[in-house]
């Protein structure tokens, strides 16, 4: 069990963090199979770099394309302070706004 009783889980021979995690990979891989999101990619990775300094790095849970625009998608249970404040930076960087699940 983890810090937040999230409990691991096998899909596909992938092991997600948690069920919930899981479920939503799921439910991403059908809509693609639809054809409503292309591109799907797991844990992808940004690197907060401010004034030719890194700062940390941003995992995210998901990444696709819809509707042509590229999703970044996090799925939370809790938000600790660390992820909210990644998720200002990866705002202020990037430009890019995580959906949270």
């Amino acid at each position: 069990m983890s810090k937040y009783n999230a409990r691991p889980t096998v899909v596909d021979n992938i092991r997600f963090a948690s069920k919930k995690e899981a479920a939503r990979y799921c439910d991403l891989k059908l809509l693609q199979r639809a054809g409503e999101i292309s591109e799907l990619e797991l844990q992808p990775k940004y690197k907060i770099i401010v004034f030719d300094c890194l700062i940390c790095s941003y995992i995210g849970d998901f990444r696709y394309r819809e509707n042509g625009e590229q999703v970044v998608e996090d799925v939370k249970g809790v938000k600790t302070p660390a992820y909210r404040l990644k998720n200002k930076l990866m705002w202020a960087v990037h430009n890019i706004k995580i959906k949270e699940t």
